[in-house]
């Protein structure tokens, strides 16, 4: 087989397989958007303190928020499509060992803020990454997330996502946001503060906030 050969086998088969992927993840995230539109209004439906709403908005296809109480959740689909390392236990599987085409993933990556964050732009604040729905070709999935995300929804080879699924994952990354409050940074590590952060508090609050999670992030670990 020569160059031009190889090429043209390339296009027809990964190159065609990530534009199918990329199309049926961009699917799901067209209902995800569309879940999480309604999660809004049945939550506030049911609320009796106004104080208190859920509110959604979209920034376009690839972007939307679900504000509750002091949370966000941002969801947001990326454009590309991805594989995973050889030792990955997806190319253990015998569902990929059949087909090698079916490890091509795309993804919707799942963060979590504080809604004051964005109220007040506070640029510096930070926000935490708690879930990643990898979806392929066949629309089988998986989440790979803390604790409950990533053990509810970790049978690649037999589930497939569907609005009933979708509707799950919105209910876990909720309880999961819901259930982490803010916790006081240490002492020591906000006794230092600069002129500039306190000329600008008022205005953006310059002061990094975010949210303590119930783990470890690795950049965290040879930090206490």
């Amino acid at each position: 087989m020569n160059n031009k050969e190889k090429i043209v086998k390339l296009l027809k088969t990964k190159s065609s397989t990530k534009q199918e992927v990329f199309r049926k993840t961009k699917s799901v995230f067209t209902d995800f958007q569309k879940y999480l539109k309604a999660k809004s209004e049945i939550i506030n439906n049911e609320l009796a303190d106004k104080d208190v709403q859920v509110i959604y908005s979209s920034a376009g296809d690839f972007e939307s928020k679900l504000k509750f109480s002091g949370d966000t959740l941002l969801f947001h689909m990326h454009s590309n499509v991805f594989d995973f390392q050889n030792s990955h236990s997806i190319h253990k599987t015998k569902y990929v060992k059949e087909d090698k085409l079916r490890s091509f993933c795309g993804v919707i990556n799942i963060y979590n803020f504080l809604s004051d964050s964005f109220k007040y732009n506070r640029m510096n604040d930070a926000g935490y990454l708690i879930a990643r729905v990898f979806i392929n070709k066949d629309k089988h999935f998986f989440v790979e997330g803390d604790k409950e995300l990533g053990l509810l929804f970790n049978d690649f080879i037999n589930q497939q996502i569907n609005e009933v699924q979708i509707d799950k994952i919105i209910n876990e990354t909720m309880l999961y946001a819901l259930n982490f409050d803010l916790q006081a940074p240490n002492f020591n590590d906000v006794k230092v503060v600069s002129i500039h952060q306190i000329l600008d508090m008022n205005n953006n609050q310059k002061l990094k906030t975010a949210k303590r999670m119930g783990y470890k992030f690795s950049f965290e670990t040879n930090n206490d």
